[in-house]
């Protein structure tokens, strides 16, 4: 099957790839504390063909930057493709489509056949349009938003308009492009950086949304990539968006919480072996997602390693 698909994305037959994208029922998975986000390029069928392999706890398939105005039909056709391959996922699968006043409301009427686990929207502005996609979007379905804009910034305290909104993403270049600013006040000590970041941690967690820190673009930089962690760390965050699988590894290492993944996988083995008992060696767990044979023996590693708060 991947060949064919290949071999009609190089030969650009759009119309014999959207035959292959076949409508289907996903297993949404449900979690919420993924702590690496990995931007993918829809447009590149080798990346998304290993996504099962990547260690990030989130894949962000993206039909926005990174992907060119001719490539975004293609794009669009290929995640669909992928999405209905996965019919469940350990990883939470989001996709972030094009802004809604270029091709975001019709990604998101087309992507609600294929049910990803959450769509996220960029450059929002306010809350009626957070209404507008809710109405649109499959009610399964999460809503994720990029606050990379001065109107989002300054409504920000407005966009969860209810429970499905349930992820911020600070888009930090936009933002100051948008805002003025220099980019080149986004470093470590810098006053205003602090304050942006505390303010975005506490107003998303006062209204019990998940924020996601700034993707940091040097991504051969892992020195100072892994210093904005810790400072992110000490400040609250547990999540930050990644562009390399070495810029994963290091978020999954520094923001691991010992004391919850004890007790997370505790509750994992216990689960397993219940469901072994009833023959079930697969499921999904409304809490902590798919949960299958290697997911219960890296649980049983964890604890048998007795890894300590």
């Amino acid at each position: 099957m991947l060949s064919k698909i290949i071999q009609a994305y190089e030969s650009r037959d759009l119309e014999l790839l959207d035959s292959m994208a076949v409508p289907c029922f996903r297993e949404i998975n449900r979690t919420n504390d993924f702590r690496s986000v990995l931007m993918l390029s829809c447009n590149n069928i080798k990346h998304l063909s290993k996504i099962e392999e990547l260690e990030a706890d989130c894949i962000m398939l993206n039909l926005e930057d990174g992907v060119s105005k001719q490539e975004k039909p293609f794009a669009l056709v290929l995640c669909a493709i992928f999405l209905s391959k996965m019919k469940k996922s350990s990883k939470k699968i989001v996709v972030r489509v094009n802004s809604l006043d270029e091709s975001g409301y019709e990604e998101i009427a087309y992507l609600n056949q294929f049910m990803p686990d959450a769509i996220r929207v960029p450059k929002i502005k306010n809350q009626n349009e957070v209404r507008s996609v809710l109405a649109l979007l499959n009610e399964d379905i999460d809503l994720h938003l990029s606050i990379e804009t001065a109107e989002s910034w300054h409504n920000l305290s407005t966009l969860a308009v209810n429970k499905r909104v349930t992820t911020f993403y600070l888009g930090i270049l936009d933002l100051f492009a948008d805002m003025g600013l220099a980019q080149s006040l986004i470093e470590l000590q810098n006053p205003t950086i602090k304050y942006m970041l505390s303010h975005f941690l506490i107003t998303s967690k006062s209204m019990k949304v998940k924020p996601v820190s700034f993707v940091f673009q040097e991504f051969k930089d892992l020195d100072t990539f892994g210093k904005w962690i810790e400072l992110e760390k000490s400040m609250g965050y547990d999540s930050k968006g990644c562009i390399s699988p070495s810029q994963v590894s290091l978020v999954n290492k520094l923001f691991v919480n010992k004391e919850k993944e004890i007790n997370r996988a505790m509750i994992i083995v216990k689960l397993f072996e219940m469901h072994r008992d009833e023959g079930i060696s697969g499921f999904v767990d409304e809490e902590y997602g798919f949960i299958d044979e290697p997911i219960y023996k890296g649980a049983l590693s964890l604890l048998e390693n007795k890894i300590k708060p």
